[in-house]
């Protein structure tokens, strides 16, 4: 994934950096407070980044105001005439004041957003509280909900479709794995229903480096239902599945670093799939993550996070350091940990895989499906060997409750040879071409 400061057109580089380590609880000197408040008064900020600023003041306890009030007078003008959404205001003093909402609090808070009835200003406030108190269970559940009550679901995909994404949100701009690793298993015959956004947190998502390549992103059911009939692979665009999600998508950009939408992603997904790999941006919300599928009827997941050093974790399976898994299978849940040299594999920095703009990511999976070698392959084949283990294709990995390397180091094998003989590269082709007189598009 891509860093989590991505400023907007009109908020200086000084500010985003005040931002970012007010968010994330880091130390900001008065002087800099100030000259942060400085540019809001001047209008040279944002409306949404200059909340946000404001509420992690609040949440520091470095200021008493309301975050959204305070930001109209510093810009010298009337607050907004509607205020919060009725029921909302109660809500938002909870998150302001570092509580946990109850689950009937949580249940309204984001039926009112994902209907549309909280103001971006009162949306960035929320966000903001809610990233920097830590969201509860209860706030990612009732979310879950409130999204999937509001989905356009897609039916007949085949038994055993798998979807493999990640949460993004983890800051380190690489490269895309799960889209590569998606083609992977296309290629030996897995049925795949892979859901992915555009960036909002980063600077390349699944939607963005698709769109590049000129995959198509079928929008009606037969349409997709075809694609996956033809290629054992579907692309179900976020925007086109989850129009609730519009509400937020702005707020989400211009805020451009990780919140709880960034958790919600792959607990939706509208083929709803029963199977999942599952990438997280901490090992904190692995177990989280699983028992949430398990609700919702998913009967094999792997939710991972990967050491990066540093105290830093991948939505992936990495080749960094050990990556740490919650697991669920025949309806018990399991925390195992897998270290990709034991599978074979050599180590590399989080660096060796570092990505860059929708052409540049599109570019290097282009080269990996041609057979370009390196950790990006690597990291794509420990990837695609898990996830053949949950797709139930392969070889089972797991003896006992521990990982069996013989058996990953076979799977990861068969996916080597995917990429050897072309038949990566031939589904990539195959799927450019599907139905080249439907438009490719994303609504929202």
């Amino acid at each position: 994934m891509a860093g989590t400061m991505d400023s907007g057109p009109s908020t200086s580089d000084t500010f985003r950096a005040i931002l970012g380590r007010a968010v994330a609880g880091g130390v900001v000197a008065p002087e800099e407070a100030q000259a942060a408040l400085r540019s809001i008064e001047n209008g040279d900020v944002e409306q949404v980044p200059a909340i946000a600023f404001l509420t992690a003041l609040r949440m520091q306890g470095r200021v008493q105001a309301d975050p959204v009030e305070l930001e109209a007078v510093l810009r010298h003008r009337a607050p907004g005439p509607a205020g919060p959404a009725s029921g909302f205001t109660d809500i938002l003093d909870v998150v302001l004041d570092g509580r946990d909402l109850t689950p009937d609090m949580a249940q309204t808070a984001f039926g009112l957003i994902m209907d549309g009835a909280v103001s971006d200003a009162v949306l960035a406030a929320f966000l903001t509280a809610l990233h920097m108190r830590g969201e509860s269970v209860t706030e990612l559940h009732a979310a879950v909900r409130a999204i999937r009550a509001r989905m356009l679901a897609v039916p007949a995909m085949p038994d055993g479709a798998l979807d493999v994404c990640g949460t993004g949100g983890d800051g380190l701009g690489t490269l895309n794995v799960s889209t590569a690793v998606a083609f992977v298993l296309a290629a030996m015959g897995v049925p795949v229903a892979k859901h992915g956004n555009r960036a909002l947190s980063s600077r390349s998502g699944a939607t963005d480096v698709l769109l590049e390549l000129d995959v198509p992103l079928p929008v009606d059911n037969g349409h997709i239902g075809r694609m996956m009939a033809a290629h054992c692979v579907t692309f179900l665009a976020a925007p086109n599945h989850h129009p609730a999600m519009r509400h937020v998508g702005m707020v989400r950009r211009a805020l451009g670093f990780r919140t709880i939408f960034n958790l919600i992603g792959p607990l939706c997904n509208p083929a709803e799939v029963r199977r999942q790999l599952v990438g997280v941006f901490s090992p904190d919300w692995l177990e989280v993550m699983v028992r949430t599928l398990r609700e919702v009827g998913s009967e094999r997941v792997w939710a991972v996070s990967g050491e990066c050093g540093q105290g830093r974790f991948i939505d992936e399976l990495t080749l960094a350091g050990p990556t740490h898994a919650c697991v669920l299978e025949d309806g018990s849940i399991r925390r195992v940990t897998i270290h990709a040299q034991e599978a074979g594999l050599a180590t590399a920095p989080i660096a060796a895989i570092a990505g860059g703009t929708p052409a540049h990511n599109a570019r290097a999976l282009r080269e990996l499906a041609q057979g370009a070698r390196g950790a990006y392959r690597d990291t794509v084949l420990l990837n695609a060997g898990v996830a053949l283990h949950v797709a139930g294709r392969g070889s089972t990995i797991m003896r006992g409750g521990e990982i069996d390397y013989a058996a990953l180091r076979g799977n990861i094998g068969l996916a080597a040879d995917a990429l050897d003989r072309g038949a990566v590269a031939a589904v990539l082709e195959a799927v450019r071409n599907f139905r080249a007189d439907v438009p490719n598009r994303v609504t929202g």
